[in-house]
């Protein structure tokens, strides 16, 4: 476990980690210190066998604001070039923590506990599942700053609200609450606030109760399905199912079944 003051808290919860980004003074804006600090996080949770499932969510009133303005400033005081080349840098960064979010091999939920700004969205939407207090918003509000999303949002929000409607929130920044972001497929599930911490807990349990194996395996295929051709979909998980037919899981299920079977009734 991380120290109270760390950019990024993880405290195991059973099964399930639950990662809080964490710099409540500035809404949880995204700076270089935090992105290294998930991604740290996120490599140590990857390799964790006895953990099944990840909550994202963040300390305080907001879930993330964005990308950190202040910073953002003081980058531009800087020549030309090194503003280009530390602009590199950073966002082979943030391509990091994304990509390690995404790809993470534990079932992810995103608790979005109030705005879900620029980047803030973005690596809501790197997770698998999205539960929003009701006092939560959403905005894609990178071109207010005179930049593209930079976080993996123009591949995840067309897969969850469709091409036109992702290119409106992209083109307008405009803000979405919660029931509205529900409506739209943005979000899975609206929770009240005070619940919002219990209510994904709950729900990750649910999610990852099945064989870590079989989810892990499963979750990397779905991810990559609407790139890849049925032949090539059928290829994957039969490769899959080959190691899951080796697994203690497959074996233990199996024999539970059939053992039901057999006891009196």
């Amino acid at each position: 476990m991380a120290a109270a003051n760390a950019p990024v808290v993880v405290e195991p919860d059973g099964s399930v980690a639950v990662a809080r980004l964490n710099r409540p003074d500035a809404r949880n804006a995204i700076d270089d210190a935090m992105r290294e600090a998930l991604v740290a996080a996120l490599d140590g949770l990857a390799d964790h066998r006895a953990l099944t499932a990840l909550v994202l969510t963040g300390t305080g009133d907001a879930f993330c604001a964005g990308g950190d303005i202040a910073a953002m400033r003081e980058r531009l005081d800087a020549p030309v070039t090194e503003v280009a080349e530390t602009g590199w840098r950073r966002q082979r960064q943030t391509h990091r923590m994304v990509l390690a979010l995404h790809k993470l091999p534990k079932v992810t939920i995103a608790a979005v506990n109030g705005p879900a700004i620029g980047v803030g969205m973005d690596i809501a939407l790197a997770c698998d599942f999205v539960m929003a207090a009701e006092s939560a918003t959403f905005a894609m509000a990178h071109l207010k700053r005179g930049l593209v999303p930079d976080g993996g949002s123009m591949y995840f929000l067309p897969r969850r609200v469709g091409l036109p409607r992702a290119k409106e929130l992209i083109l307008t920044g405009r803000r979405l609450t919660a029931h509205e972001a529900l409506e739209l497929g943005v979000v899975d599930r609206v929770v009240r606030a005070g619940e919002l911490d219990s209510a994904a807990i709950e729900w990750a349990r649910e999610l990852s109760a099945s064989s870590p194996i079989a989810i892990a395996l499963a979750k990397s295929i779905v991810d990559r399905s609407f790139e890849l051709e049925l032949e090539s979909v059928l290829a994957l998980g039969a490769e899959a199912q080959a190691l899951c037919y080796t697994t203690e899981e497959h074996r233990a299920s199996v024999e539970e079944f059939l053992n039901r079977d057999r006891k009196p009734k």
